[in-house]
């Protein structure tokens, strides 16, 4: 049986099935194992870990612990009454008219990323003069319509990984400033530190960067220097201001001092590398990766909110959900009627009940005419079906993004 354990309640000789962070988090080479040291708790500890998911049936009980099913399903009722506590953005254009705009903002961002990093590798200052116009055009698409640039970014491979993450660091960033009512300049400025924040990967070898499998202890220390190489890169450009840097250094410190480079601990850590901490980590953990299957967006939020208890700031979480939505743009969902749909807009004020374009039929296995289904909606009024969850595509070899739009 699966329970949810607190790690001050581990033992030698519990069954580890999952531990409950971020793969980039964790100092084990497995992510289920049986603990057979006291040596592997502390590693578990120190690494900041504070919950974890033990399988009774392979190793030691612990015989109050909540089932995995009973702590999700308390979890879902307490997101539920998060978002659905405030209105979600309003877009200005709709999702198909802002689509190859956004195409266009996601390649000239992506090339720009790739331009910086083959910069810093050879020693050049970042030109600040390139970069900013594309942080300004990635901040309009997201007044005009969000979902668009948001959408697009899910689709990563992993070739243009590094770069494509730097592109939705900061557009989701820039996203949630907004979201937040955070005034127009210190968004344009967090925005850059958001595509800028990864500059320091530059310096890691590709070998350890893009290994396909875990990374030992030496490797991992390898990676942890990326936030100091990186602000030591932007340093050498004498008109980067104050936030990109104070983003590119810490946004991989945590609330509860078990992140690095400086251990840096609560409000020590300033509220937007706090903001750009949650943005980082839930695009890492719903990107594929060639050893790292991601996660739907709906479990990344839910896994946001569980760290939030420790590593991130509990009122930036929630306002980072009701920001990008339970079900954000380009989410495939599993209807009641045995349809699949893809979120193309969220609803003002229920996050539950998003339009959505539908586009196949589980019960039959076969695609149907798509149209468009607003969930807020009564039967008879282009409504009339909710979501029971999300789906995977490769579940039934779809492709949800091509219905997007509709013709």
């Amino acid at each position: 049986m699966l329970k949810k354990v607190d790690s001050s309640q581990l033992k030698v000789g519990m069954y580890i099935h999952d531990l409950s962070c971020d793969w980039m988090t964790h100092p084990f080479v497995r992510n289920r194992f049986l603990i057979s040291s006291e040596d592997e708790i502390r590693k578990i500890v120190n690494a900041g870990i504070h919950d974890v998911v033990i399988d009774s049936d392979k190793g030691l009980d612990v015989q109050d612990a909540p089932t995995l099913e009973e702590a999700q399903a308390e979890t879902e009722r307490e997101l539920t009454e998060i978002v659905a506590a405030k209105p979600v953005i309003v877009t200005r254009v709709s999702l198909g008219e802002e689509m190859a705009r956004a195409a266009q903002i996601r390649h000239q961002a992506s090339s720009l990323v790739r331009t910086v990093m083959q910069d810093a590798r050879l020693g050049k200052a970042i030109e600040l003069d390139q970069v900013q116009p594309v942080v300004q055009n990635i901040t309009e698409s997201i007044l005009r319509n969000p979902g668009a640039l948001v959408g697009l970014l899910r689709i990563k491979n992993k070739d243009d990984y590094t770069f494509l993450h730097s592109v939705s660091v900061c557009t989701l960033l820039v996203a949630f400033c907004r979201s937040r009512g955070i005034d127009a300049d210190t968004t344009r400025e967090a925005g850059l530190g958001g595509l800028l924040h990864d500059t320091g990967k530059a310096l890691v070898p590709d070998a350890v960067l893009n290994k396909p499998g875990p990374l030992t202890d030496e490797e991992f220390a390898i990676i942890k220097r990326h936030p100091k190489d990186g602000y030591d890169i932007l340093c050498k450009s004498p008109e980067i201001g104050p936030i990109p840097l104070d983003i590119t250094l810490h946004h991989h410190e945590r609330r509860d001092g078990s992140g690095y480079p400086n251990k840096q601990a609560g409000d020590g850590i300033s509220e937007l590398a706090q903001m750009a901490a949650i943005v980082d980590v839930y695009d890492a953990i719903t990107a594929d990766r060639c050893y790292h299957k991601g996660m739907s967006a709906a479990a990344a939020l839910r896994k946001i909110y569980e760290w939030s208890k420790f590593h991130f700031n509990p009122t930036y979480a929630q306002e980072f959900m009701r920001c990008v939505g339970i079900y954000p743009v380009g989410t495939m969902v599993l209807l009641e009627s045995g349809r699949l749909g893809v979120v193309i807009e969220p609803h003002e004020t229920n996050l539950l009940a998003p339009k959505v374009n539908v586009f196949f039929n589980t019960k039959k296995n076969l695609y149907i005419k798509p149209e468009t289904v607003d969930l807020s909606r009564g039967l008879g009024f282009g409504g009339g079906d909710k979501i029971v969850g999300h789906e995977s595509a490769a579940k039934w070899n779809v492709d949800p993004m091509r219905f997007l739009t509709l013709a």
